[in-house]
């Protein structure tokens, strides 16, 4: 590890306890999946089985809310579908996160 570095430890342990949770399945490929746009609940499920990620919906949900409570996505409004429940849109808020070197200070854009 470089020297720069040694003196900001806590920092970088920060900014890797942030990232850890995004970089893990299927939470990276609901975000993948968010970059084209806002999706809804049903397309976003539906692409991630696509991908060979089979999970309950209850698992989708739980996902959601963490990437939601993160500050990662959005609820972008609901989409009515037929006579049943609307649908919730979603969308990414965050593209980027990272390390202001000078400061030290995590940020996302």
């Amino acid at each position: 590890m470089p020297r720069w570095m040694m003196g900001d430890m806590a920092v970088l342990k920060n900014l890797m306890m942030t990232l850890k949770p995004l970089m893990a399945e299927p939470r990276r490929s609901i975000i993948r999946i968010l970059s084209d746009g806002i999706k809804g609940t049903n397309e976003i499920y539906q692409a991630l089985q696509e991908r060979g990620l089979n999970m309950p919906r209850s698992t989708l949900y739980y996902h959601l809310s963490a990437l939601e409570d993160m500050g990662i996505i959005e609820m972008a409004g609901y989409r009515e579908v037929g006579g049943g429940a609307p649908e919730k849109l979603w969308k990414l808020k965050v593209r980027k996160v990272g390390i202001d070197l000078v400061t030290g200070e995590i940020f996302r854009e």
